[in-house]
């Protein structure tokens, strides 16, 4: 078997799921997508979304974990995925979508694209007594 890259990964990753823009997802936000942000330890986030690290995402998620976050979207539900650049939440949103997301997804350039389109992002609590990825949703914009 030859040796796949991660250009083919991310190929195979993109072709299961949708790909919004920061604009697009933030539209959506506000009707009905869930943004969950992946990244380890993010210092801003975005209005309204869930963070869940990258390394429990699957555990936070899966309705059949016990150890989901009560704060996780339904599997009919949309779930846009954040990353620093877009690439890890490629990857995760098509493993999500082989959990039962039919709906999983990833905003293309990641927070930088976001930053850089001038959409709004607010200050991270620190991080709660809780496990990662249990807290509820950051606040929405006034």
């Amino acid at each position: 078997m030859a040796r796949r890259t991660l250009d083919d990964l991310l190929e195979e990753a993109r072709a299961k799921i949708e790909r919004l823009e920061p604009a697009e997802a933030w539209a959506a936000a506000g009707d009905d997508a869930h943004i969950v942000d992946i990244r380890s330890a993010p210092a801003e986030l975005v209005p309204g979304s869930l963070h869940i690290p990258r390394t429990v995402l699957e555990w936070r998620l899966d309705p059949n974990s016990a150890s989901r976050s009560p704060h996780a979207p339904g599997l009919d539900e949309r779930v846009l995925l954040l990353c620093d650049h877009g690439e890890s939440s490629s990857l995760a949103a098509a493993t999500l979508v082989e959990l039962g997301f039919s709906r999983a997804g990833d905003i293309a350039g990641g927070f930088v694209a976001w930053v850089d389109a001038g959409l709004p992002v607010v200050a991270a609590a620190p991080a709660p007594a809780a496990l990662p990825g249990m807290a509820p949703p950051v606040s929405p914009l006034d």
